[in-house]
């Protein structure tokens, strides 16, 4: 409960951070935790579960409001009209302000895009989703109606077959989901930020969301890949196919998968059109990186790109230099700008007002789960209809057998008020029977009406027998669904948008090296982890190079732009980046931090680093116990582009020191010990071996309570009387250092 001040403090000035105004100009104190509870918390809440997250039909609350008010309007079979009416009559659901549910109409409708199936057929301009800057236009000149599929959507929705609600000022109900007869969750791509969570799902062909809903309803543990074969986009492109990828975004709902632009090359006219781009990128943003790029001067082979989007279709047109290998030029266009990107899979859906993460799987048994309801709610009332009409008729029928006294009850009652009362104590009809006799017209006492009122009721009795089969066993519920799903796929189903390309066929038509060109540099690293590239121009120009606080260089090549980099870390890890992944700088600046920039682990820190050259030479590990590892550079390269690699090195000792040796190069290398000792040994007396996690040889024998403190090429060394040091066979304790052999105090590149 908020705490009033004390005494105390009354007359004291109190600023806004330390209470809340009460009564009269008092401040009351609230705990941060209290505000944090009352106030957030709710907001918090409303905006998970009443905004942001879709449901299990497909909608946020904002979609579900404006495409009800539509149905109201009879737009499902009416002809088109003005979208500022709709507008104005779902206000009466959703009070958020025309523009907000206008940008909610625009992004349902066919015009934009956005959709595999759209709700909303439109008519005018509603803007493109592949484009950031054409605008939509303004509600009174756009139309709109709901499309054809949208009787799936509100499905027997007249039946209770839902809950519906009060609106926000209770003259009005709607409601709480709208019973779609497939699983539009699947079919509609949503994306949705709430607060401290977030949403993201992408569409799915809706022939292949009806044939993997029914699989999975016959055979629960059938793979879904095989029937709903990976996601599909409305704006087309080609998805990088991964099974294992895929499979695990299927089975937990997180995950992501790369999508890139689809092309051709008009050999004519020497230039490519691009025609189709992924769903998580716009025209604009492509076109903003290729020029970014161009003025760099990493993208020599373009003369000029422009968009030529027409009513025909999207289309960025690329002019190519002469020479240009197309598809040299698109593999370098995939990977550095937007032409191909990656869909970040979050499959947070509210399940009984709570948001889950769910795979695929589990939303189709959700789904499967919520319209069996549906469908056992719907049949319910139907029975109750058919039931209220079987029990009139059998009064009807109970009068039919005398028809003449009847007449004769009517006849021969005085009152109005008393016919109803004296047809139920003549016939033994409750009131409901006797209202409907008494209602019946003179010319339908006939012996057609009453052979066709019999045989009615005969229907009614066999209806209401399998409506009563049918509620009781959910086999057939489950097979009614099926039925329903077999029915939207025939009408609905339309061929895939975006095409699938596996990715084994991908790395075969990938070229083997970077074609970005490539330029001189200087590259600094700092025993923090600070990486700096500096053009040689930049370096001549700059005065000293500024470092941290006790910071200080560790390494410096001279390399050039196209060098891939390898960094050996204190968890056994070796990250690999190339050098044109980073942007120039100066000498006057910090410079990259290394591990933010690849994402290290924390307390993750860089040992030692090198560059990869054509991975040929071999690396010498050597660790606090004495043993040495030689590991050829080759065991870190990669066919495909990875990252980290894991167990760089063996981790059953600190490691001390790491040096680099040429192909066909051997060296005198000291090892030092805490002892004060030093070993001088040749390098080709450890021997090579292909695994990275190899624990080496012994080639240092120490004390218990010594350790190797480093080690360094001879030649970077002081000692002068190398036969002292020397070792005839390893391993080896090494001997004393003498007092001219020290020279100054031997720095660790650690």
């Amino acid at each position: 409960m908020p705490r009033k001040r004390q005494p105390t403090d009354r007359g004291k000035k109190r600023t806004a951070p330390e209470g809340i105004a009460g009564l009269h100009g008092e401040v009351v104190e609230q705990p941060i935790t209290d505000t944090l509870e009352l106030n957030y918390m709710p907001y918090a809440m409303s905006v998970i579960i009443s905004r942001a997250i879709p449901e299990i039909d497909g909608f946020k609350p904002s979609h579900r409001k404006l495409l009800y008010t539509m149905y109201q309007m009879k737009l499902l079979t009416g002809g088109r009209t003005k979208s500022a009416n709709v507008v104005g009559a779902t206000m009466k659901l959703n009070p958020h302000g025309d523009a907000a549910i206008y940008e909610t109409m625009v992004r349902l409708s066919k015009g934009y895009g956005a959709l595999l199936h759209p709700p909303v057929d439109s008519k005018g301009n509603f803007g493109k989703v592949y484009s950031r800057d054409m605008a939509y236009a303004a509600s009174r000149y756009t139309e709109v109606k709901l499309d054809g599929i949208c009787e799936e959507l509100f499905r027997d929705i007249d039946k209770d077959v839902v809950d519906f609600v009060p609106n926000y000022d209770g003259t009005l109900t709607e409601p709480l989901l709208l019973p779609t007869s497939f699983p539009n969750i699947l079919v509609s791509a949503n994306m949705g930020i709430a607060v401290g969570m977030a949403s993201n799902l992408c569409g799915f062909n809706l022939a292949e969301v009806c044939d993997g809903a029914i699989a999975r309803i016959r055979h629960p543990e059938s793979d879904l890949l095989d029937t709903i074969l990976a996601p599909d986009f409305p704006t087309g492109g080609q998805l990088l196919y991964d099974r294992k990828e895929l499979a695990a975004i299927y089975a937990t709902g997180r995950g992501s998968f790369k999508v890139r632009a689809k092309w051709r090359y008009v050999k004519a006219d020497n230039l490519i059109e691009v025609y189709e781009i992924p769903y998580t990128t716009t025209v604009e943003a492509i076109l903003d990186k290729v020029a970014e790029l161009i003025k760099a001067g990493k993208l020599r082979e373009v003369a000029d790109m422009r968009d030529e989007t027409d009513l025909s279709g999207l289309k960025l047109a690329i002019d190519l230099k002469r020479g240009t290998d197309p598809d040299k030029l698109m593999q370098k266009l995939f990977r550095a700008t937007p032409l191909q990107d990656s869909f970040a899979c979050n499959f947070n859906v509210l399940v009984d007002g709570m948001p889950k993460v769910m795979g695929v799987g589990e939303i189709l048994d959700r789904w499967t789960a919520w319209r069996s309801d549906c469908v056992r709610r719907g049949a319910q009332f139907t029975l109750r209809q058919k039931q209220e009409k079987l029990h009139l008729l059998q009064g009807l029928g109970v009068i039919l057998l005398d028809i003449d006294k009847a007449i004769a009850i009517i006849r021969e009652t005085e009152q109005d008020a008393m016919v109803v009362p004296n047809l139920m104590a003549g016939f033994g009809l409750d009131r409901v029977q006797a209202e409907y006799v008494a209602d019946i017209r003179l010319r339908n006492i006939n012996q057609e009406y009453i052979l066709k009122r019999t045989a009615e009721t005969q229907q009614l009795e066999k209806d209401i027998a399998d409506l009563t089969d049918l509620i009781a066993k959910p086999a057939r519920i489950r097979k009614e669904i099926i039925r329903q799903l077999e029915g939207v796929k025939k009408k609905y189903g339309t061929p895939r948008h975006t095409e699938i390309l596996p990715v084994d066929q991908l790395e075969e038509t990938a070229p083997a090296e970077d074609d970005l060109p490539v330029a001189p540099v200087h590259l600094f690293l700092s025993r923090e982890g600070y990486f700096k590239k500096i053009s040689p121009q930049s370096l001549r120009m700059s005065g000293e190079q500024k470092y941290k606080e006790g910071d200080g260089p560790a390494f410096h090549w001279e390399a050039d732009t196209g060098a891939e980099l390898l960094l050996f870390t204190n968890r056994q890890q070796c990250y690999k980046t190339f050098v044109r992944d980073f942007d120039d700088t100066k000498a006057s600046v910090l410079g990259d931090y290394l591990p933010a920039k690849l994402e290290m682990e924390e307390g993750e820190a860089i040992l030692w680093a090198c560059l990869a050259g054509d991975y040929t030479g071999h690396l010498l590990f050597f660790f606090e116990n004495g043993k040495a590892a030689r590991v050829p550079l080759a065991s870190y390269q990669t066919v495909t582009r990875r990252k980290k690699l894991t167990g760089a090195y063996s981790d059953k000792s600190p490691l001390k020191d790491v040096l680099f040796l040429p192909e066909g190069q051997e060296e005198e290398v000291v090892l030092y010990s805490t002892e004060g000792r030093a070993l001088l040994l040749q390098t080709d007396g450890i021997p090579v071996k292909t695994t990275r996690s190899t624990q080496g040889v012994q080639v240092m024998t120490l004390k218990k309570t010594n350790t190797v403190d480093h080690a360094a090429p001879l030649a970077q060394t002081a000692i002068v009387n190398q036969a002292r040091y020397r070792a005839r066979s390893l391993p080896a304790a090494g001997a004393l250092l003498k007092p001219e052999d020290r020279g100054e105090t031997q720095i660790s590149l650690l």
